[in-house]
C-alpha cells in the first residue's frame, strides 16, 4: 500500500473520572498531529471510531471538530466492535490509496463503565434468547471458547497463567498502561475463578483511553518526518458459517476458517511476506486464551505449539517472536474504539526504536490483529 504513518498519539489507558472519552480522543489527536509536524487545518479528512457508534450510545468521534476546529473537514464515524480501530485504519488507508486525499487523521477513543461489557444480542443478530440463556456474558463466552481449544490441542492452565504474567510484566514497563503491577503465575492461578478455566486476573477490563495516527501518501512521508512507518497491508474479514467464534464456540467436522485466519492470510499476501518475516506482534488478548488462539490463526504457529513457545519464553520482549510488548489488553484494559490504534502506536514506537524499557532488538516489520464479536477481524502489517 502507498500509505505511511507520520504521527502517533495516545492518551494513557485506565480510569480518569474527570476526563471524557472525547477529551481523550482530542488529546491523542493533537499529540499525533504535533508528532507529524502538522495542524488540524492540514487534515484533509478524518476517520474516528468508538463503541458508541455501534451501540447507539456514548460520544461520537466527529463531535471532536468542535474542539479541534470547525473546518468542514470530511469526518467518517466507524463502529465495528473490538475491531473498530482496525476498521478505521483500513478505511483511512483505502481513502488515500484511492487518491481521494493526501493526508488525514485516524482516531479512536472510549470511556466504558466498570464491570463487564454490556451487549445486546439483538444488535448482533443473535436474538433475545441468546442473552436469556446466559450465553452473552463476556467471561462466559471467552471461557467456553478457550476451554474447547485447550481440550482439543493440549493447552494447559499454566500456559494461560504464563501469558497473563507476561502481559503484566510488559505493562509495568509502559507508562501509558493501566495495570502496571506485575503478578506471578501462582497469584494469577490463585485469583478468584470467574469462568473455568479463566480467573479474575486473566481478564482484561473495560477501560478508558484514546489513540490516534496521522496517515499520508507514502511518497510524501519524508517531507514530514525522518521516521515514517509504512503500512504494507491492512485487511478485514467477517465470519463464515462453521467458524470457531466467541459466540459460537463449536468445531464442526468441516470447520470453516475464522475471520482472523482469512484476514491474516490476506494481509500477508497483500504485503508479499510471511509470518516468519515479522519482528514484533500485537494480537487481541481479551484474556490469555485469545492470545494463544490468535497466534495460531494468524499463522505464527500451529494449533498446540503455543504450549512449547510460551514455556521457552519465545513470546517475551527478548524472545524470537515478542507478543503484546505494551501489555496488550490485559495490561491496558480495553476502550474499544482505541485498542486497535494502541496496537498501531506500539508497533510504530518499536519500529522507530522509541519503546524504552520494552524495546525489541532492531525490529523492521510489525503485525497487528484485532478481533470483535460476534466474528470480525482486522490485521495490519507495518514496516520501517
Amino acid at each position: 500500500m502507498d500509505v505511511a504513518i507520520i504521527g502517533i498519539g495516545i492518551h494513557p489507558f485506565g480510569r480518569f473520572d474527570d476526563v471524557s472519552g472525547l477529551d481523550m480522543g482530542v488529546a491523542a489527536a493533537r499529540q499525533a498531529m504535533v508528532d507529524a509536524g502538522l495542524a488540524w487545518s492540514d487534515m484533509q479528512f478524518a476517520v474516528g471510531g468508538s463503541l458508541g457508534i455501534s451501540m447507539g450510545a456514548g460520544e461520537w468521534p466527529d463531535s471532536m471538530v468542535a474542539r479541534l476546529g470547525l473546518s468542514g473537514v470530511p469526518f467518517v464515524n466507524v463502529g465495528n466492535g473490538c475491531a473498530t480501530a482496525g476498521t478505521a485504519l483500513a478505511t483511512a488507508c483505502a481513502s488515500i490509496t484511492a487518491g481521494l486525499y493526501d493526508v488525514g487523521l485516524v482516531v479512536g477513543f472510549d470511556k466504558h463503565p466498570r464491570g463487564a461489557f454490556a451487549a445486546d444480542p439483538n444488535l448482533l443478530g443473535l436474538g433475545k434468547w441468546y442473552g436469556d440463556t446466559g450465553m452473552m456474558l463476556t467471561t462466559q463466552f471467552f471461557a467456553m471458547k478457550i476451554q474447547r481449544y485447550m481440550h482439543d490441542f493440549g493447552i494447559s492452565r499454566e500456559t494461560l497463567a504464563k501469558v497473563t504474567a507476561k502481559a503484566y510484566r510488559n505493562a509495568a514497563k509502559n507508562p501509558n498502561a493501566w495495570r502496571r503491577k506485575s503478578w506471578s503465575e501462582e497469584e494469577i492461578l490463585a485469583s478468584r475463578m470467574l469462568n473455568d478455566p479463566l480467573t479474575q486476573y486473566m481478564f482484561c477490563s473495560p477501560s478508558e483511553g484514546g489513540a490516534a495516527v496521522v496517515v499520508c501518501r507514502a511518497d510524501l512521508a519524508r517531507q514530514h518526518t525522518e521516521t515514517p512507518v509504512f503500512v504494507r497491508a491492512v485487511t478485514m474479514r467477517t465470519r463464515m458459517f462453521g467458524s470457531f467464534e466467541v459466540m459460537s464456540p463449536w468445531m464442526p467436522v468441516d470447520r470453516a476458517p475464522g475471520p482472523t485466519v482469512q484476514a491474516a492470510q490476506a494481509c500477508f499476501e497483500q504485503a508479499g511476506i510471511g509470518p516468519s518475516d515479522i519482528d514484533v506482534i500485537q494480537v487481541q488478548d481479551s484474556e490469555p486464551g485469545a492470545e494463544v488462539m490468535h497466534l495460531s490463526e494468524c499463522g505464527f504457529c500451529a494449533d498446540g505449539e503455543q504450549e512449547e513457545l510460551v514455556a521457552r519464553g519465545a513470546l517475551e520482549i527478548d524472545g524470537p517472536m515478542p507478543v503484546n510488548t505494551d501489555g496488550g489488553l490485559i495490561g491496558n484494559g480495553e476502550p474499544i474504539g482505541a485498542s486497535g490504534l494502541r496496537q498501531i502506536h506500539e508497533i510504530c514506537l518499536q519500529l522507530r526504536g522509541q519503546a524504552g524499557e520494552r524495546q525489541v532488538r532492531d525490529p523492521s516489520v510489525g503485525f497487528t490483529q484485532v478481533y470483535g464479536a460476534p466474528g470480525v477481524s482486522a490485521c495490519a502489517i507495518l514496516s520501517r
